[in-house]
């Protein structure tokens, strides 16, 4: 074990902060400031501080678990790993290659994101790959390369932010979710800048704003439509830059001007001055800022809705000019670097498309196959996990806990249950890994080296800052054992850094290049943005600052894409009155898989709740801290009341990060995007009870409904229909 401080980075979010790791004479370790970051400037949030907690082996796995008479026991490794070996061989020799599913996570580093859609392809030969990155920012990519020919989260960095004259930032609430963030917007105030922040509650991002608009939860994309049409009407727009810069225009005005103020306060519940504000403030400054994260894009219309919100910024001029654009902000730790390697359905490495003849033949090259060899696109992330059992009998799981984190839960843990066989990679015994036939124990953040890339585009390096424990191998050996045993002896180091050398390789070219980063350069430098081509002279600087000059399309003109209101794909009714919302809280972290291990945290935020009106309460006859009931079409979920005036009357709010009774993510919806494929997590249909009054019958009902998921199928019909 090392005894000098480590520079690397946060396990958790996309912020991917600065720290140091110093190993402890009692053999903890301790977190430090890492002021030179300039994303942090050495802060961190709790969960920050707090992450080596789960580097004990108090909380995490340490040994090999196998199934026997139906209960996990230890294992050997060497039993373990042919255990799935055998299994994968069986299953593809009964029933094809695409009986064997994988699903990845993007909490991966950038270098097991790649290895593991090698494996699935080229070992394995299944098309049936995506991972949980598929629910965080798919709509914005979309959206992003529909509009710019490219998507990356922010096409500059966050330094920007304070430096611009308005910022409006959609469904984010960065005060909980990134809070080491908050400080650009606070910065951007004390320079005079606005803030613009829509959210259907006042969260405490909504606090520090100056305008908070509050939408109706599936809402968003007539406000962006209401507010091109503002700028229209209003004769603010930046007609020079339209038409040097981009195209479609016509098309796209003409479906804005069919969303007149009037129409769209009826749709929102936003007042018409209030839309007038927002946009005075959006367009008097020289330079503004859209930024959008879960709020708008976990939609059934998600990519158009964010394709709205980037037509407001085209027909602004508020796009590829310094100090203006629109950007994502992603959610997980490597959600942007976790899709562009390929793990995601239907990409290569290098963000390249499988589809593409010329991507295949430059892959398969440097994997050394034959390009027909690779399967094509398979399903998505939801349409994966829906098929578990049925055509797809086998699942190789690595840093995912679906029972928690995918819509619709209850009937994603019921298909889990009939696989034939389930292995998980983790590193604690995840509700989803209680599941499983096998569970290998892997290894850590700040027990291997690795890359990153943050929601910046920056590719950064992970250090290795103690040792492991026995008995823990990291999932690039996982992959190389497996890959031997089932034959294919080469081409899976155990190496990050000699993985990372092939994706360079791999990317080389493509619009996610990497070619001219090196572990050399990252460790020196302390971060890389993407692109950054090797070329003749191997110098290139990296891009900060993407499309000054132009856009990543055949023309160098962006794209304006018409779009038009619809409704959710599940409105309240008189059976489900309500709106359903979800999210996150600041003091744990997507499924909880790993915070809910920390005692700190867990003092924190100890468990779900329901977030509601007085108004919704007053009707109920529930008080502060009464259990009450949330039914939906799916299930049932019970949390305690948390009353407040902070959300709007025909909506309530839940955390996800819970398994059993309080579980979020039993209730909603996955009725799927067509063009990403995201389900509609941030809005459903839902009644409220209190538990008293919710009996027997209602239960059965709602686990009549989860089975059946006729609301599900029906959902998905009104979406491909509009």
């Amino acid at each position: 074990m090392q005894n000098s401080a480590t520079p690397t980075h946060c396990p958790y979010c996309a912020l991917q902060c600065g720290m140091n790791l110093t190993p402890a004479a009692d053999g903890t370790v301790e977190v430090s400031e890492r002021a030179d970051f300039p994303v942090n400037r050495g802060a961190l949030c709790g969960k920050g501080r707090t992450a080596p907690a789960v580097l004990s082996s108090r909380v995490r796995l340490t040994s090999p678990l196998v199934r026997e008479g139906g209960v996990l026991v230890p294992a050997t490794w060497d039993e373990a790993l042919d255990r799935i070996a055998a299994h994968l061989t069986r299953v593809r020799a009964e029933h094809g290659p695409d009986a064997l599913g994988v699903f990845g996570g993007g909490g991966l580093t950038n270098e097991k994101a790649y290895a593991l859609g090698k494996f699935a392809r080229v070992v394995l030969g299944t098309s049936q790959i995506d991972y949980n990155g598929r629910f965080c920012m798919s709509s914005a990519a979309a959206a992003g390369t529909k509009a710019f020919g490219l998507d990356r989260g922010l096409p500059f960095p966050l330094e920007d932010i304070p430096r611009t004259g308005c910022v409006i930032l959609v469904g984010s609430n960065l005060a909980e979710t990134m809070p080491p963030a908050l400080r650009f917007l606070t910065e951007l105030k004390e320079n005079g800048g606005t803030l613009v922040v829509i959210d259907p509650r006042r969260t405490r991002t909504a606090e520090q704003a100056d305008l908070h608009l509050a939408p109706r939860p599936g809402t968003d994309l007539a406000l962006a439509l209401g507010l091109l049409h503002l700028v229209v009407a209003e004769g603010r727009v930046d007609e020079e830059y339209v038409a040097e810069r981009t195209s479609g225009w016509t098309e796209a005005r003409a479906a804005a001007m069919a969303h007149w103020p009037e129409y769209v306060e009826r749709i929102t519940g936003v007042p018409v001055p209030r839309l007038r504000e927002a946009v005075r403030m959006f367009c008097e400054p020289e330079a503004a800022m859209v930024l959008t994260a879960r709020g708008p894009e976990q939609q059934s219309k998600g990519t158009d809705t964010v394709g709205a919100w980037i037509n407001l910024c085209l027909a602004t001029g508020r796009a590829g000019r310094p100090l203006s654009g629109y950007g994502c902000l992603t959610g997980q730790g490597n959600g942007q670097g976790g899709r562009e390697h390929g793990q995601k359905a239907d990409q290569l490495p290098g963000y390249r498309k499988l589809t593409d003849p010329e991507a295949r033949r430059h892959v398969a090259e440097v994997w050394g196959v034959d390009p027909d060899s690779l399967p094509g696109p398979g399903r998505s992330a939801y349409e994966l996990l829906d098929a578990l059992g049925t055509d797809i009998r086998t699942l190789l799981l690595m840093g995912s806990n679906p029972v928690v984190s995918a819509p619709r839960a209850a009937h994603v843990e019921e298909r889990l249950r009939s696989l034939e066989f389930l292995a998980v990679c983790d590193v604690v015994l995840s509700e989803t890994a209680e599941l499983a036939d096998v569970v290998l124990p892997v290894t850590q953040w700040a027990e291997e080296s690795g890359t990153t890339t943050s929601l910046e585009g920056r590719v950064l390096l992970r250090r290795r800052a103690i040792t492991p424990p026995d008995g823990v191998r990291s999932d690039l050996e996982v992959l190389r054992e497996l890959a031997d045993r089932l034959g294919v002896e080469k081409g899976f180091p155990a190496d990050p850094e000699e993985v990372f050398e092939e994706l360079r390789r791999a990317s080389a070219g493509g619009l996610a290049d990497y070619s001219g980063i090196s572990y050399g350069r990252l460790a020196e430098e302390g971060g890389v943005f993407w692109p950054c081509p090797a070329g003749d002279t191997g110098d290139h600087p990296g891009t900060p600052r993407l499309f000054l000059d132009r856009f990543a399309t055949e023309d160098g003109r962006a794209r304006f894409v018409p779009v038009s209101h619809r409704p959710a794909a599940e409105e309240p009714d008189d059976e489900y009155p309500v709106l359903l919302t979800t999210g996150r809280v600041v003091a744990q972290y997507q499924s909880g898989a790993q915070t809910r291990r920390v005692d700190e945290l867990n003092a924190a935020a100890p468990g779900p709740f329901v977030e509601l009106h007085p108004r919704l309460a007053a009707r109920l006859g529930a008080a502060e801290g009464d259990p009450v009931a949330v039914v939906s079409r799916r299930g049932r979920a019970v949390a305690p009341a948390r009353i407040t005036t902070g959300i709007r009357p025909d909506t309530v709010f839940m955390p996800f990060h819970w398994p059993g009774e309080g579980r979020a993510n039993t209730l909603t919806n996955p009725a799927l995007d067509p063009t990403s494929r995201m389900p509609e997590f941030k809005v459903c249909a839902v009644r409220v009870e209190t538990v008293s009054a919710a009996d027997t019958a209602n239960a059965a009902e709602a686990g009549e409904a989860a089975e059946a998921g006729d609301a599900v199928e029906a959902g998905n019909a009104v979406v491909a229909a509009s």
